[in-house]
């Protein structure tokens, strides 16, 4: 099979781009990267020479000769690769920028602070126990989704921008459920809510939760 993904089950950056390929109706080898088991199979070398980064997820394209990180970078490639199929961002320009924004909005400024290197991070420098890092996620999380939420007012319809599915719901779902597994309360966002209920309800958002995973533990 031409494509190849490396990711986590739990990944949310993985989960973006499964949820993208499933939006497209795209075959792919799904190869799991283990984030804890052993200290990280991200940090063997084997992983290390495909993502110097030591992060997941990596697309491996046979077709195209390519190996690209990044999640939304990875998305992108494959909406302008696959264009007969369902595109995830729009066609006009100023509609397509403000997608932009929001995807950004939630994979630049939210998910980093929560992400597992920064966790762990929090546990082993600065000493921060379970408690504390679940604290630490829910501040972070209730700002992001205060400004998304005040941003949708405008804009959304049964998604994040009107009522076809885009790059802006895949990445705010997989965000949504991060910060629901620490114990945040997504109530106080009305929108946020509605657009996650809407999005869980379709056959390429429900195969691509992390529990639907081939490494999610059984």
């Amino acid at each position: 099979m031409a494509l190849k993904l490396y990711g986590y089950w739990r990944s949310s950056a993985t989960y973006r781009v499964r949820i993208a390929l499933n939006l497209k109706q795209l075959e792919y080898d799904y190869i799991p990267v283990h984030l804890v088991k052993d200290g990280g199979e991200q940090h063997k070398e084997g992983y290390q020479q495909l993502n110097p980064s030591e992060l997941v997820p990596t697309l491996v394209d046979d077709d195209e000769d390519i190996i690209l990180n990044q999640s939304l970078s990875i998305i992108e490639f494959l909406d302008e690769k696959y264009p007969d199929s369902q595109q995830l961002l729009p066609g006009h320009p100023v509609e397509r920028a403000r997608v932009r924004a929001l995807a950004q909005d939630i994979s630049c400024d939210m998910q980093p602070l929560n992400n597992l290197r920064v966790l762990q991070a929090l546990e082993s420098e600065f000493g921060a126990d379970s408690e504390a890092k679940a604290k630490w996620v829910k501040h972070w999380s209730q700002r992001g989704f205060s400004a998304i939420e005040q941003r949708l007012q405008t804009q959304a319809g049964k998604y994040c921008f009107d009522f076809d599915v885009s790059l802006a719901d895949v990445c705010l779902v997989p965000q949504v459920y991060a910060a629901m597994r620490f114990g945040l309360d997504i109530e106080p966002f009305p929108l946020i809510s509605k657009i996650y209920a809407n999005c869980n309800a379709l056959a390429p958002f429900i195969n691509a939760m992390p529990e639907n995973q081939p490494d999610a533990p059984q």
